[in-house]
């Protein structure tokens, strides 16, 4: 009979054991951790919410001019950048997501109500400032971070599938909920439609946010859900994955984290090429506005933004699903990236309402990509913790100057036929597809070195490679 000397698994009673509580543990995880796909449904729409309100009075009503509707849009990622990174650390450092998140929640979703009330432009925009200073905690890093916390290389992906499609059903969801209020709500109380828009998706935020208290899983080390060989196994787990434990580098400070990261250049080439692609897809906050070109009604409108988002939560599910099971990132995120492209270039060509409609799909798909790149990131910085959440933050503070430049790269000066903004879209499709090529090129470069420092005699990496 093997020994705990010569048998890993031995303390969880031999190999068969341990994969039967493994797939025992991971369900519990599962279970507890998809609230999360609620949560960034609620996130996206509290955020994305201003885009169906503009139909129905939102610029009238707050007498905006100009391009004062493009920066309510952009102020919201300025929060977002201030407090990625402060955000994550302070999350790694607290341990309880459990608590973190949801208070976020319950204050974000209050702002989104009290946006239902501003009477101007002043204080449509110090709310979404607001908003996004405190959805900072939750999107999109704090979510990244605690899957990377829980599930291996092999098991991320799909998840990171599953809770992103959450924004992509969000989108869908969003507009058939936001048709309904803004059909049936206007003048209800003495209030428009749209503030109402506001005050509902808003309460429906504070109440999911006191059921996740009791359903978010913390850290292995900390989640009280676990029995203690539950707990010891989720640990191995991810000693195994990254070739060391998170808790065997504890002693690594924060601000020694903070550097590491920023002298990890596969932490600028990640964010400059998720930059670059988050610029392409910002038609998602005016996808009201290019459906609005198709020439039908506000409530047809809305309902028309539907099945494109449905169609590629579902691709995107199956597509990253293969990402994992290929263990292959790079393809699996440019293919998508193409196909974007070709929607871009028909949307800018044609003014045939089914041909643009059929563009509006091919963009949309473009996110399957965007799913796939963003499950790539934490597997790039396995170790120590505190890098990893730095990593994650920084990539995803960096990024949101990509919303925040996306916010003007549709105005309504350019529309029905925004040929500039395809255009734009276009070129930086391109260069988010030749960034992530070269960051393969040099990851490979750096499994090659793993590989002969191991046949050195090193034991540095302990099998760790990364993924292409």
């Amino acid at each position: 009979m093997a020994t705990s000397e010569h048998d890993p698994d031995a303390e969880f009673g031999g190999t068969e054991a341990r994969r039967k509580l493994e797939k025992k543990l991971v369900r519990k995880v599962d279970l507890r951790i998809s609230i999360l796909i609620i949560i960034y449904i609620l996130n996206y729409i509290d955020r994305n919410n201003a885009s169906a309100a503009r139909l129905r009075g939102f610029e009238k009503d707050l007498k905006l001019q100009g391009e004062q509707y493009a920066t309510l849009l952009s102020i919201l990622y300025v929060g977002y950048i201030i407090m990625q990174i402060p955000s994550n650390m302070l999350l790694n450092w607290i341990g309880k997501p459990s608590l973190y998140l949801p208070c976020a929640m319950i204050v974000w979703g209050i702002i989104s109500c009290l946006t239902g009330i501003t009477t101007n432009f002043v204080g449509a925009l110090l709310t979404r400032f607001f908003l996004g200073f405190v959805e900072a905690a939750f999107y999109p890093g704090k979510s990244q971070f605690l899957l990377s916390k829980w599930y291996k290389k092999d098991e991320i992906g799909v998840r990171t599938t599953i809770l992103t499609v959450g924004n992509i059903i969000s989108n869908a969801f969003g507009s058939l909920m936001a048709s309904g209020i803004l059909n049936g709500m206007d003048g209800k109380l003495g209030h428009a439609a749209w503030r109402w828009l506001f005050f509902i998706e808003g309460a429906l935020t504070v109440f999911f946010a006191v059921v996740a208290m009791f359903v978010l899983p913390d850290f292995p080390a900390t989640s009280k859900f676990l029995t203690p060989l539950e707990r010891k196994l989720a640990m191995r787990r991810m000693e195994e994955d990254a070739g060391v434990g998170d808790q065997g580098e504890t002693e690594i400070g924060m601000v020694q984290g903070l550097i590491l990261a920023v002298m990890d250049w596969k932490m600028w080439l990640l964010a400059l090429g998720l930059t670059s692609q988050v610029i392409a897809l910002s038609f998602n906050a005016f996808f009201p506005t290019l459906a609005a070109t198709l020439g039908f009604s506000t409530t047809i409108t809305l309902v028309l933004c539907a099945p494109p988002w449905i169609v590629t939560a579902f691709v995107a599910f199956l597509w990253s699903r293969h990402s994992d099971k290929t263990q292959e990132r790079c393809f699996h995120t440019i293919i998508p990236f193409f196909v974007g492209i070709i929607g871009f270039i028909i949307a800018s060509t044609t003014e045939v309402t089914a041909a643009r409609y059929v563009a509006l799909f091919l963009m949309a798909l473009g996110y399957c990509g965007f799913i796939v790149l963003y499950a790539w990131i934490p597997a790039c910085f396995p170790r120590p913790p505190t890098k990893r959440a730095v990593s994650i933050a920084a990539i995803n503070a960096f990024s949101q100057l990509g919303n925040v430049a996306g916010s003007y790269v549709w105005p309504s000066a350019w529309g029905p036929s925004y040929h500039k903004s395809f255009a734009i879209c276009i070129a930086t499709s391109g260069f988010a597809i030749i960034a992530c090529l070269f960051f393969r090129w040099h990851l490979s470069k750096l499994n090659k070195q793993l590989e002969e420092s191991e046949q050195a005699g090193e034991k540095t990496s302990n099998g760790f490679r990364y993924v292409l």
